[in-house]
This record gives C-alpha cells, structure tokens and sequence, in this order.
C-alpha cells in the first residue's frame, strides 16, 4: 500500500502532468508565425541598409530613419553585424542629425534629435555619456526648460544662438526624452511631470504641445485639441518606462492613455494617426500595437499585430513583389499595388519606414525594454539596397532665424506613410496590415519584454512533455517499491 509520501509524490506528479499539458494546450500558435513575420520584416529591412544607413526619400542619408531602422532590428535581434555598423556611423555623426553644421549653420542643437540619439545609445548598449564623443545624458539635460520657465518646465526644447520663433519640440521629443534619461540614469521627474500635463482629459495626447503657437499649460486649455494615436503609444511607453523607473505620476496616465488608445482600434485591428495620416496605416498599428502590449493589454495587442501581418509580402503570396519578402506596407492599397506591380524604387522610403515601425508592433518589444536582454535571431546577410547613400542627406535647412525644424511633425506635404519624424526622422506615425492571421501574445514575466521564444515545433514540445511524464511514473513506481 502506498505510504502517504508516494501518495504526495503521485499528486504532485498529477499536478505536474496537467500543468504541462495546460501548456501545450495555451500555447499560442500565431505567436510563432508572428514573431516569424517580425524577423522576416528586419531581414529585409536590414538588407536595405548601405554602409551603415538607410537612405531619405531623395537620396542621401537619413540619419532619423537609419535609427528607426536599428530600433526595428534591435527589437528582433537580428542583423547584429547590421546594426554595429549603423550605430558605428551614427555615433561618428551626431551632429549630422542634431544640428545644421553640415550646412554651415553653426550654434544650433535640437532637443528633439539629443534625446533621441540619446535613447539609442541605451538601446544599443552604447556609453551614452560617450557616443560618438558626445555625453548625451548631460546634454540632453541642458536641453530640458528649467523651473523659471512656469509651465514650460521640464520640457525638451532645442538650444540657438540666433532668434528662432516657438519652440518645435513634440510629445514624439519628449517621449524620447524621457525614455533616454530614464534608461541612462535617475529619472528626471520634470520631464515626466511636463509630458503628463500634455495628457488631454479623455487619455490620450496631442502631437503637439503648443496651441496657435504658443506654448498651452496643458491639453485641455487648448480648446478642441487633436488627439494623435502616434503620439499617444509613445507618451505611454515613455511613462512606463518611467514608472519602472520610480517616476511619480507616470502610471496612472500610461492606464489612461492606453485605454484611449484601445478605443481607437479598428475592427480589423489596424490604427490610424491623425491629420493626413488618420486611415489605418502600418506605422500607427505598428506603435500603437507596441504599446498595449508594453501596458499588458495583449488581445489588443495581438489583434493589431494580426493587422500588420496582413500587410506582409511573402514569398508565397507576394506576386510582383515576391522578391521583397518580409517588407510590409504602409496600408492596404500600398500593399495591393506591389502585389500586381511590385515595389518601384521611388516607392522604397515609404515601404523602409512602414516596415520599420510596424515592425515594433509585430516583435511587441517596448521602446522600455529594447536592448534589454535582448532576443537573438539568426543573421541575415545584407546585400545593399539599390542606390547607394549620397554623403549628405538632411533636409534642406530654414533660413537662419526661422522656427527650429518640427521634431516628430508631418512636413508640409507628408508622403503617405512618412508621418511626423522627430528631429530629421524618427518613428513614422501612421501604420496598418500579411495573408496569414497571427496573433502575439507576450510571456508574461520575459525581462525587458523581449521576443517571446516561440521558434520551436509544437511537436518538439510534445516529446518534452511525454519525456518528463515518462520520467515521473518511473520515479513513482521506483518510490513505491522502496517503501514495501
């Protein structure tokens, strides 16, 4: 007769048993072709990269992109050779991206384009108190309004020393901002405090912080305010980062602004920006999805994930653009016409920063936890894009005393599927959806939020699980016959 330690350790075999079982039977399969349609979607978007950078929509180097564009690979692991050598050349032109040197404009620096370049030295494991020559904690620091500024304080801002008109900088700039303090050092609660005063009543953010140019106290005292999905998934991954990191207020607005963001999913999963941007696109899917799942909101989640998959070349179903594997488009008619005709070079910057951001979406990495134990994948082998980089590739810069250049706002004449690139470029808001339905749903716990590992073939699991059952009926019976 069993004695009551065998009969424990036959319960605690049943429990494990089930537990196993219960596993198996939950693991979510579309997580697997999800995190696939994220790497493939960085394999060819790191095959875009020359030397280091990806090119701006009329040649050139654009140094805002090639960062998404490290982002988006870094998000996934992959291209690690890849990603070196951009940031190698970005950290070797700082002042490329974060002023008009190049162009002989001499004492300007935009906040904006600090604090970015200031998160990707955390995100790519660089010294960000020594990139490139540069200690971008500190001067991103001399960037933030100080407290005589009233309500202004805690804001990024850009630094002239000549006569420029209101201040560019957007929720995009500050996102960053605080994303790069936060992960460099002690959070700088002002910059949390000036991004939640942007939070409008109904949970979400505007692009802007200004109202007819002047700077508004906050959201609501700007009348009938935009509300912008692009700026709302940054301000709340930004605000969760800063709540991990001890910041006080920033929580309970990250709750709130992303239950706003929850509202504005569409049936279909997809998410539109605002303004010329406001149909469902891959850019605003790609950081909205981002960030419900950085706030835990996975159905959400994975539904604008299953949103962007759809929006997927593949070989498979690819047609014309078969070739382009992996790319992703920036909405449903982009994606159909590459289908019947494949995708004309000219076209190719609207694809590299729809695939960029909507890429984000798919991996479910939060811009909080990207570098952070980060997941590996294999290394794709680039082989350049067509057209090679010019030397230069700024935008044209604004005669000397006008308004320093809108970081993370839509130029003049957006190109669809370019949306408001902070400080020369940064994530395109706008974004939408690949023939095969994949849902993502993060693990729970995975530190840093990173690429759940959902490689493995089920059946693989399977032999697992009945290899371990197998040990533990022999162990029972081996208790057994030691306590007769």
């Amino acid at each position: 007769m069993p004695t009551s330690r065998t009969r424990r350790l036959g319960g605690g075999l049943l429990v494990a048993t089930a537990a196993t079982l219960a596993v198996l039977v939950a693991t979510p399969h579309g997580a697997v072709a999800t995190s696939a349609a994220a790497r493939d979607g960085a394999t060819w978007l790191a095959d875009e990269f020359t030397d280091g950078t990806l090119p701006g929509p009329f040649g050139g180097i654009d140094w805002g992109l090639s960062i998404d564009g490290v982002l988006a690979l870094a998000a996934t692991g992959a291209a690690p050779a890849t990603r070196e050598a951009a940031t190698a050349q970005i950290a070797a032109h700082v002042r490329s991206y974060n002023s008009y040197d190049d162009y002989g404009i001499e004492g300007f620096t935009d906040g904006g384009a600090t604090a970015k370049l200031l998160y990707l030295a955390t995100a790519t494991g660089a010294d960000p108190r020594d990139f490139g020559g540069h200690d971008l904690r500190s001067e991103t620091l001399s960037l933030v309004a100080p407290a005589d500024t009233g309500h202004q304080h805690g804001r990024i801002t850009s630094r002239t020393t000549e006569a420029t008109g209101p201040d560019a900088s957007n929720t995009f700039d500050q996102a960053f901002t605080v994303l790069g303090l936060t992960r460099s050092g002690e959070v700088a609660q002002p910059t949390v405090d000036f991004l939640v005063r942007q939070q409008c009543r109904a949970g979400g953010f505007r692009l802007y912080p200004d109202a007819d140019g002047a700077p508004s106290p906050s959201c609501d005292d700007q009348g009938t305010p935009t509300l912008d999905v692009d700026s709302t998934a940054m301000a709340v991954q930004a605000l969760l980062a800063a709540a991990d990191g001890g910041a006080t207020g920033a929580a309970d607005a990250a709750r709130r602004g992303a239950d706003w963001l929850a509202t504005q999913q569409h049936t279909d999963g997809s998410f539109g920006g605002s303004g010329p941007t406001s149909g469902a696109n891959s850019n605003s899917t790609g950081l909205a999805g981002q960030a419900l799942a950085a706030a835990g909101r996975s159905s959400e989640a994975a539904r604008a994930a299953t949103a962007l998959a759809a929006l997927q070349v593949t070989a498979a179903t690819g047609g014309a653009a078969a070739a382009e594997a992996g790319a992703i488009a920036y909405n449903t008619d982009a994606h159909a016409a590459a289908v019947g005709q494949g995708i004309a070079d000219n076209d190719k910057d609207q694809w590299r920063r729809a695939t960029a951001q909507a890429i984000l979406g798919l991996a479910q990495v939060p811009l909080g936890g990207i570098g952070v134990d980060p997941p590996q994948s294999p290394e794709p082998t680039p082989t350049g894009g067509p057209g090679g980089p010019s030397p230069t590739g700024q935008p044209t810069p604004p005669p000397t005393g006008t308004a320093t250049p809108t970081t993370g706002a839509p130029t003049a004449s957006p190109t669809p599927g370019t949306t408001p690139d902070t400080s020369p470029s940064t994530p395109d808001p706008s974004g939408t959806p690949s023939p095969v339905p994949t849902t993502t749903t993060p693990v729970a716990g995975a530190p840093g939020g990173a690429l759940p590992t959902t490689g493995a073939s089920i059946v693989t699991w399977l032999v697992v699980a009945l290899v371990s059952i197998a040990g533990g009926v022999a162990l029972l019976v081996f208790a057994r016959r030691r306590a007769q």
